[in-house]
């Protein structure tokens, strides 16, 4: 697969299909690389990249710090990764793309569109996060890495991240474990920074991403103020609420929630669902 410098970080990304533009935020949280589009929940079932061929050019892409795509130590905010996806549009000259989030993706895509709204034809917002258990779950994996730094110091870290590569599933290992993973020279640079410094770094990362139990990605403010068309499919569990799928249908104003639940969800399913969503949009 092909790599670019994307905002200044090397990023893999894949390139499949014909149509109208699909950027696709993958899901997996903070794990969100091109592999989880063949690997979880439905897309699984549906192998996305070879099926919708068809009907969308499909541009997916490790996100910053996840699978083969590097990093940079900084605070992360939503406005962070969006402008990486964004400039991974630049990269190929597509003006204009429909977005589809899946799990924490879809707080990508509403970023995405509260922040680039002149891009994107429509949003395809698949299973979005948020609630109360989120909000909780989302800071504890930042808190507990910062609790294993203490312990292990950057040495611990370090050897941790080189053996998951992971931060949602290990938290441990921090949210730049897969570029240690896979970077010596960034893992050989990682290991000699300030302790209070980086500590104050992830801190902030978690307070500027998860501060309330609103669909994370962009405030009701801004989630009132869009004007663009949202086609949303709803989860049902811990972390995908389905109340967060209702709070983005009432806040959005050109919303619309598809009615099928999880147990009715499949491959066939949510590809008719997504095709349809395509079609709805016209000047597309």
């Amino acid at each position: 697969m092909p790599f670019a410098e994307i905002d200044g970080i090397r990023t893999q990304y894949e390139i499949a299909g014909d149509g109208v533009p699909l950027l696709m935020l993958a899901p997996a949280a903070f794990d969100s690389s091109i592999n989880r589009w063949r690997l979880n929940g439905v897309w699984k079932e549906m192998q996305p990249l070879d099926t919708l061929r068809g009907d969308f050019k499909m541009i997916a892409y490790d996100r910053r710090e996840a699978g083969e795509s590097g990093g940079r130590i900084e605070a992360l905010t939503w406005d962070v990764y969006a402008r990486h996806g964004i400039a991974l549009l630049d990269h190929l000259k597509i003006d204009k793309a429909f977005i589809l989030g899946g799990c924490m993706g879809v707080s990508l895509a509403l970023a995405m569109a509260a922040r680039y709204p002149q891009r994107i034809h429509g949003l395809l917002l698949h299973w979005p996060v948020g609630g109360y258990r989120w909000l909780l779950k989302a800071r504890s994996i930042f808190d507990r890495h910062l609790d294993y730094l203490r312990g292990h110091g950057f040495a611990g870290v370090v050897a941790r991240a080189r053996q998951s590569g992971l931060f949602w599933n290990d938290p441990e290992a921090g949210p730049w474990s897969a570029v240690i993973k896979h970077d010596a020279a960034f893992a050989e640079r990682y290991a000699t920074q300030d302790l209070e410094a980086y500590s104050d770094i992830v801190a902030r990362s978690r307070d500027n991403m998860f501060n309330d139990t609103m669909p994370s990605g962009a405030s009701g403010e801004e989630l009132l103020a869009m004007k663009l068309p949202a086609f949303i499919m709803s989860g049902d569990d811990a972390s995908h609420s389905a109340s967060s799928a209702q709070a983005l249908r009432e806040l959005m104003p050109d919303a619309r929630l598809s009615p099928l639940m999880p147990p009715a969800q499949n491959a066939a399913s949510v590809a008719a669902w997504l095709r349809e969503s395509r079609d709805a949009v016209p000047a597309a």
